[in-house]
Formats: C-alpha cells, sequence, structure tokens
C-alpha cells in the first residue's frame, strides 16, 4: 500500500537527509556541553555559533541578534511576555494583535490580559489580511508592543508588515512578527519588514521538532521569563540542544540556498493543485488573498461536505488537515475563519492543502484525483447538484 501524498507541510515537513547528516555528529562524538571550557565544550559551542550565523544569514541580521529556543511557542512567549515585563516597568501596558494569530501568540496576550494589562484584537477582512489604519487606531500613549504574524498558517495570507512598522516606529512601539510559516517559502529580511523582533519554527522548514529562534533587533527592551544561568544572552537559560541548533542552522542554510528556486516550484504546484479541483469541483471556493499568500498553501471550501469528512474519505491518497494542526481534532469552525466572516457552511467545508520542497507534479495529480473522487462520492450520495449552494 503507497503511502498518503504528504500536503500539510505547514502543520510540520519532513527533516532534510542533509538536516540529519548535520545534526547525527553531535547525538554521538559531539555530546560536549557548550558551556565548559574544554575541548569537548568548544566544538559545541563552535557548532552553536556556526548555527547562529546561518540561521542569522536567512533573515538578515547579525549572529548576535539570535537567541535559540525549544521551539516558536517558547520564542512567541519570550517575545510577548519578556517585552511585557520589561514595559511595565515603564508604564506601558497596553498590547495590541491580530485575530488571526496563532495560539502561541493569542494565548499569552490573553495571559497578560488577565494580568491587568489592556489587550487590542485586531480585525482582518474577508481575505485575512489587517489594515494598517486599524493598526493606528489601535495605538495609544501605553501601547509596548504589536504582534502581527508574518503569513498566516490556516490561508497563507502575508501581511503589510512593512506598511505596519512605519507607523509602529514613528509612534515608538515594537512590532514582534511571528514568521514560523515563512521561512523556506519567502524571503525574509528583517530590516524589510521593520520588525523589532521575529520568531522561526525549525520543522517548518525542514529541521527536526524542538527547536526554534527569536530575532532580536539591538536595543529592544526584554526581560527573561525564565531564569537560570546565563545561556543565550540570559534569555534563555539552560543547556542548549546542540544537535537540534546545528539542525536548525543546516535547515537555514539549505533554505537561503534553495529559495531562489522554491517559491516558484511550490506556487506551480499549489497552482496545479488548484486548477485541476476547480474544474472538477463546481462551486469550489478559495480562501484568503488571492495574490497575497504563501506560495504553498491552498485553502480552500469544497461545498456540500465537510472538510473533516472530504480527508477522511480520502485519507488512503492524501494526508492534509482542515486547518492549523493544533486545533486537528476539533469540529469548531476556525478562528481563523470566523474572523474572517466566512459563513458555517464554507467555513466547514475547509480544506488546507499545503505543498512542500519535496512534493512532485505527479504526487499533486494523485492527490487532485483523490480529492475529486471524494468529493464526488459524499456529494452523489446526497444528491447534491454541485450549483456552487455550500450548503450540506
Amino acid at each position: 500500500m503507497r503511502a498518503p501524498v504528504y500536503l500539510d507541510c505547514n502543520a510540520t515537513t519532513p527533516v532534510d537527509p542533509a538536516v540529519v547528516q548535520a545534526m547525527l555528529p553531535f547525538l554521538h562524538e559531539g555530546f560536549g556541553n557548550p558551556s565548559s571550557s574544554h575541548v569537548y565544550g568548544a566544538r559545541a559551542r563552535q557548532a552553536l555559533e556556526l548555527a547562529r550565523a546561518q540561521v542569522a544569514q536567512l533573515i538578515g541580521c547579525a549572529p548576535a541578534q539570535i537567541i535559540f529556543t525549544g521551539c516558536a511557542t517558547e520564542a512567541n512567549n519570550l517575545a510577548l511576555l519578556g517585552v511585557a515585563r520589561a514595559a511595565a516597568a515603564a508604564g506601558r501596558r497596553h498590547l495590541v494583535v491580530s485575530a488571526i494569530e496563532h495560539p502561541a501568540v493569542l494565548e499569552p496576550a490573553r495571559a497578560l490580559e488577565r494580568g491587568g494589562w489592556r489587550l487590542t484584537v485586531l480585525p482582518v477582512d474577508r481575505h485575512a489580511r489587517v489594515s494598517p489604519d486599524e493598526v493606528a487606531a489601535a495605538l495609544a500613549p501605553d501601547t509596548a508592543l504589536v504582534s502581527v504574524m508574518h503569513a498566516n498558517n490556516e490561508v497563507g495570507t502575508i501581511q503589510p508588515l512593512a506598511e505596519i512598522s512605519a507607523i509602529t516606529r514613528a509612534r515608538g512601539v515594537l512590532l514582534h512578527c511571528d514568521a514560523a510559516q515563512s521561512a523556506g517559502k519567502l524571503a525574509l529580511d528583517v530590516d524589510a519588514l521593520g520588525v523589532d523582533l521575529l520568531t522561526l519554527a525549525g520543522h517548518k522548514f525542514h529541521a527536526p521538532k524542538g527547536v526554534g529562534a527569536l530575532y532580536l533587533r539591538p536595543g529592544t527592551p526584554i526581560a527573561p521569563v525564565l531564569h537560570g544561568a546565563d545561556q543565550e544572552r540570559g534569555l534563555r537559560p539552560g543547556t542548549e540542544n546542540v544537535a537540534a541548533i546545528v539542525a536548525l542552522g543546516e535547515a537555514a542554510r539549505l533554505a537561503a540556498q534553495r529559495l531562489p528556486q522554491a517559491t516558484g516550484h511550490l506556487r506551480a504546484l499549489r497552482d496545479d493543485l488548484h486548477a485541476r479541483l476547480e474544474v472538477a469541483v463546481p462551486g469550489l471556493a478559495l480562501n484568503g488573498h488571492p495574490e497575497h499568500r504563501l506560495p504553498n498553501t491552498l485553502h480552500l471550501s469544497f461545498p456540500g461536505v465537510s472538510g473533516r469528512e472530504l480527508l477522511r474519505q480520502a485519507q488512503d491518497e492524501v494526508a492534509a488537515s482542515v486547518g492549523s494542526a493544533c486545533h486537528s481534532g476539533q469540529d469548531a469552525v476556525s478562528g481563523v475563519l470566523a474572523a474572517m466572516g466566512l459563513d458555517a457552511a464554507r467555513a466547514m467545508g475547509a480544506v488546507r492543502l499545503s505543498v512542500g520542497w519535496m512534493s512532485t507534479p505527479a504526487e499533486i495529480e494523485r492527490a487532485a484525483t483523490a480529492l475529486i473522487a471524494a468529493w464526488q462520492g459524499l456529494v452523489a450520495g446526497r444528491g447534491f447538484a454541485g450549483d456552487g449552494d455550500s450548503r450540506p
């Protein structure tokens, strides 16, 4: 039995074989503690600094501005809670986030709100885009931080961060960006984006799970949220996971090397899949921005069926999801789709198909055939006319 075609790269990506080879020595003879002064520690420390330089090159910053963390969730928590601790001492206790942020941003934001902070949640338009004007209107004299993701993990919409940063910088407000979905798919330059903090997740671009990074612009006021020794400039105490960090560095190097080809490759596969499905599924609806979206992400609503039911029917041939992997077991309408104003039937028919660097045209053809057959089988059993009405 063949393995299903993997179309869930926004949830996680396979670890690149070159990344595995890079990290293996640090699970064996390179076991030293980077804080040790002997030769074993020196080797581990050199490996950390090479990885720091590789990650920095991917996003256009200096190596010293990279803080390694255990994952993107930890990096996001450090960004929000760490800035909040520093800002509270200066009398700033207002935070602004978008309505479509990942829970790794929304939950620490809500925790701050429960602790007495004012929280403003920005709306998005029907394409899941934040308006810079809404950001400007939300800012107040005590605003400490705005957090807007680079690209949405569900529908793929890319936010106008350069326009937003021009507003926050003029008002002396810090800007954080969760870029977990962007690395390896889009060019990332922290100066062009104008962000003060930026989060990366290794497993979204072919490194293993359990490693991430936070970029900090020099001079950004931030306090630690964990307390211990002075690793990672005292902001992330604890002995570093050298093997995973080496893997992150190698994945960043590969992502930077492949980027000129990757964006076009991903977009071609995504658009081929969309074209095949659109021809065979009347009433198929695209969710997210038609232009400003990730080149690998195709978020569609299939009329007359639930997305979960469709994927269950096609599960022997296709592995995909109805939305964020963090909510994959829930039947409720996604908060992202609700924020976009999608009606319940269209939201329940939604499926996220996300291709990757390792995806092939043959896999796209196989996946399209399977999804079409699954949809046709479901609607035939219900007498659905396929006229664009999305009611089950």
